[in-house]
C-alpha cells in the first residue's frame, strides 16, 4: 500500500482539509517539487543558442574576483554589469546593455552568461547566441525557409547577447540583411543588446568594413557601429587567460 500510494501522486503531498463539515484529503506540491518547478522555469528563461556548456552554471558568485585572478577592467565589468542589472530591474525605461572587448579568455562569455542567469532567477528573459555559428546557421536556413523564424526569434529577445561578434568575415548580405535588420529593430524597440569581442568598437568597424570578397564599403560599417553605440556601452575587459587555466 505505501508503494502504491507514492505513485499516485509523485511529488506530492496529503493534506487534510475541513469541507462542508467533512475531512478530505487533498494534494499539495512539495518543496522539493516546487523548488524543482523553479529550477525548471528558470533555466527556461535562458535561451542559448550554440553557447557553451559552462554557461548554464555561469553565476557573480563564481565569476574569478579573487586578487590573484582578477584586474581593474575585470572588476569595472563586473560593476558595470550589476549596475545594469539594478536599472533594469528598476525599470528605469530603456537601459543601454554593455559591448565587452578583450582578449581570449578574460571572461567575456562568462559575465554575459553570469547575468543572464541572475537575472533569470529574476523572472527576465534573455537569449544567448555565439554569433558566428548562428550566421552559418542563417545561411542553411534559406533552404528550407526558416530564416526569417531564425532572425525574428533573435531580434525580438528581450535581452539578447551577441557572443563574438567579429570573429569572423562577413557577407555583404550576413551584414546588411542579417546583422544591420536584428540591431536596427532593437534600436527601434530600445532592447536591450549585449556584445562581446575580441576586437574594440573602432577595430570592428574597421572589420566590417570589408566583406569576405575584400569590397570596402566603410558607410555600412558605419551605420551598424551607429546602432551598436546606441545598444551598448563599451567595456574594456583585460587580465589573465582564465581558460586557460582551468585547462591546466
Amino acid at each position: 500500500m505505501r508503494a502504491g500510494r507514492a505513485t499516485v501522486a509523485p511529488g506530492y503531498a496529503p493534506r487534510l482539509e475541513l469541507a462542508n463539515g467533512q475531512i478530505a484529503v487533498t494534494y499539495v506540491p512539495t518543496a522539493q517539487l516546487n523548488a524543482q518547478r523553479e529550477q525548471e522555469a528558470r533555466l527556461n528563461r535562458v535561451q542559448a543558442i550554440n553557447m557553451p556548456k559552462f554557461i548554464r552554471q555561469a553565476s557573480f558568485d563564481t565569476f574569478y574576483m579573487e586578487p590573484e585572478r582578477t584586474s581593474p577592467s575585470r572588476q569595472q565589468a563586473f560593476m558595470a554589469v550589476t549596475d545594469f542589472m539594478n536599472r533594469y530591474l528598476a525599470n528605469q525605461g530603456f537601459v543601454p546593455g554593455l559591448y565587452f572587448s578583450g582578449s581570449f579568455g578574460v571572461g567575456k562569455t562568462f559575465l554575459l552568461g553570469a547575468l543572464a542567469n541572475e537575472l533569470a532567477g529574476r523572472g527576465v528573459e534573455s537569449t544567448l547566441v555565439h554569433f558566428p555559428t548562428f550566421a552559418v546557421q542563417m545561411k542553411g536556413a534559406i533552404a528550407n525557409n526558416t530564416l526569417d523564424q531564425k532572425r525574428d526569434r533573435v531580434k525580438a529577445a528581450p535581452i539578447l547577447m551577441l557572443d563574438d561578434i567579429g570573429a569572423d568575415a562577413l557577407s555583404t548580405w550576413l551584414r546588411d540583411d542579417i546583422l544591420e535588420v536584428i540591431l536596427e529593430y532593437r534600436m527601434q524597440e530600445e532592447l536591450p543588446t549585449f556584445f562581446s569581442s575580441n576586437f574594440t568598437m573602432a577595430e570592428l568597424e574597421a572589420h566590417l568594413a570589408v566583406d569576405t570578397q575584400g569590397n570596402q564599403e566603410p558607410l555600412k560599417a558605419k551605420r551598424i557601429m551607429e546602432r551598436i553605440r546606441f545598444l551598448a556601452r563599451e567595456v574594456p575587459v583585460s587580465g589573465r587567460n582564465l581558460r586557460q587555466e582551468q585547462r591546466a
